[in-house]
């Protein structure tokens, strides 16, 4: 099993920045792809961003231009620095992960249980 341990959530004006991060362990598995989602009361989750072990990222289109997105992949660990922050940023976030368990070719994805980030106007 890999576990996903998340921190950095909270309470933050409009117009400021936290910091998010999530921790990945599991023996004998190895971490690929990395990634926050969102959700907000009352409507479906969704892409904040990702990030390939190589280092490629993806968007969502509401959060580019302000998010970023990057990771350590000896620490197993991604951020989300999420500046310029809007009361519509308000959600759960979700960190995912998708892990290769060693002799392998299967890839699972794991779920944290997720950080509450509220921006307030």
């Amino acid at each position: 099993q890999v576990q996903l341990v998340e921190s950095g959530g909270g309470l933050v004006q409009a117009g400021g920045s936290l910091r998010l991060s999530c921790a990945a362990s599991g023996n004998s598995f190895s971490i690929n792809g990395m990634g926050w989602y969102r959700q907000a009361p009352g409507k479906q989750r969704e892409l904040a961003a990702t990030i390939s072990r190589g280092g490629r990222t993806t968007y969502g289109d509401s959060v580019k231009g302000r998010f970023t997105i990057s990771r350590d992949n000896d620490k197993n660990t991604v951020y989300l620095q999420m500046n310029s922050l809007k009361p519509e940023d308000t959600a759960v976030y979700y960190c995912n992960a998708g892990a290769v368990r060693a002799g392998t070719a299967y890839e699972y994805a794991y779920w944290g249980q997720g950080t509450q980030v509220t921006v307030s106007s």
